[in-house]
């Protein structure tokens, strides 16, 4: 449920809203003035602008929302029917704001990203690629478009701004072609202008970061478009093509085998759905909610549980998922979020079971969960080590 908004100044412009609910949160660089407001519901971005674009924008987050593509949520559009409609104030999206998201200047280091750069790669890389499978033409791909979050071992990038988006059944090559050009062109300014705030001149900025990120993206896409051709005695292949895209994070929605070469052999081709099978698994089985590789690594601290308990039928695993979650998981939980609230309570916990796999394998042994959580506030409650943060593909 969210609130109806209707105790909110609206004969004011957000950009003049001072009291009452309007609260600060890291955000990007904006063209648009933007408000963020607080309820029992949750915290929701306020982005005014054009009626003509305000519509646009809350039909294509609606429609992206639809496909489930990491991009903001919409929760209304506010038309103020006395303004004209050309006015920068005549409409406003509304939308739930990212929780514990940052903008990408939050990860700058120096003149770049430093050892963040392989995450920002990644996340960025990712993001795209969903966007196209989704058919989404983004027109204005930009660091500043896009808030961050951490999500276990990597970051996650989610689409905020959806002004000049297009949605498709599907996009053509040459689009997605535009699309990455347009990236890299806005990347590269971002990028100068890091620099240039950091006192650096231009060829100390990292201006071929847009490059990079096109070619992950390129390898990404090569690795879910790509057509594979098995025989009879191979059809195990096709176990371990549907495991590797699972365990890249994308669920796969339908596979065409085409008989070739007389029938002996078969083509195999899928069409996969947006990267949250893990998420989607860890959901079902649990009810909790976490980013894609937030639920990877839940999933594992799951098995981890069963095999300690031995479970190996249907009904004695779905009796230790849930024993799991309401006397490891909340408990846990509960405590990160009182001991650090501004933490994400689910990165906290993956945080924790990074400590303490390190703390086993230094060890030589199992080490309880009350042993390495009080192992991993005396050490200042650490994250991942920054030289295994890259996820490849």
């Amino acid at each position: 449920m969210n609130p109806d908004f209707l105790d909110l100044p609206w004969g004011l412009s957000v950009g003049e809203w001072r009291r009452g609910r309007v609260v600060d949160m890291p955000t990007g660089i904006h063209r648009h003035p933007v408000a963020f407001v607080a309820y029992e519901e949750g915290i929701y971005a306020i982005k005014e602008l054009p009626l003509r674009l305000a519509r646009h924008e809350h039909e294509m987050l609606r429609s992206l929302e639809e496909r489930s593509t990491p991009s903001a949520r919409p929760v209304g559009l506010a038309i103020r029917t006395w303004a004209d409609p050309q006015d920068e104030w005549s409409g406003a999206v509304i939308s739930r704001y990212v929780q514990f998201a940052f903008p990408y200047r939050e990860l700058v280091t120096g003149a770049g990203f430093g050892p963040r750069r392989a995450q920002m790669l990644d996340a960025f890389a990712h993001l795209l690629v969903e966007l196209h499978l989704a058919g989404c033409f983004w027109g204005d791909c930009s660091l500043s478009n896009v808030l961050y979050r951490y999500d276990a071992a990597a970051i996650e990038a989610v689409m905020v701004d959806a002004e000049t988006v297009r949605v498709y059944p599907e996009l053509s090559n040459g689009q997605r072609a535009e699309d990455l050009e347009i990236m890299r062109f806005n990347v590269a300014g971002e990028m100068a202008d890091v620099a240039a705030s950091q006192g650096y001149d231009l060829d100390g900025a990292d201006l071929s970061l847009g490059d990079d990120i096109a070619d992950r993206y390129e390898s990404l896409w090569s690795e879910l478009a790509a057509v594979l051709v098995v025989g009879p005695e191979e059809r195990y292949r096709i176990r371990e093509r549907i495991a590797r895209l699972n365990g890249l994070g994308f669920a796969v929605q339908d596979i065409e085998l085409v008989p070739v070469e007389g029938g002996d052999r078969v083509s195999m081709q899928v069409k996969v759905g947006s990267r949250t099978y893990h998420g989607q698994r860890l959901r079902e089985i649990v009810g909790i909610d976490a980013s894609e590789n937030q639920a990877r690594q839940l999933l594992s601290d799951l098995r981890y549980h069963e095999a300690k308990m031995g479970e190996t039928s249907p009904t004695g695993k779905a009796v230790s998922a849930m024993r799991w979650r309401t006397e490891v998981v909340e408990p846990l939980l509960r405590r990160i979020a009182s001991i650090r609230p501004a933490l994400d309570p689910v990165q906290g916990y993956c945080d924790f079971l990074n400590h303490r796999f390190i703390l086993a394998s230094s060890q030589g042994r199992d080490v309880p969960n009350y042993e390495a959580f009080q192992s991993w506030v005396e050490a200042g409650l650490p994250g991942y080590d920054l030289e295994e943060e890259s996820t490849g593909l």
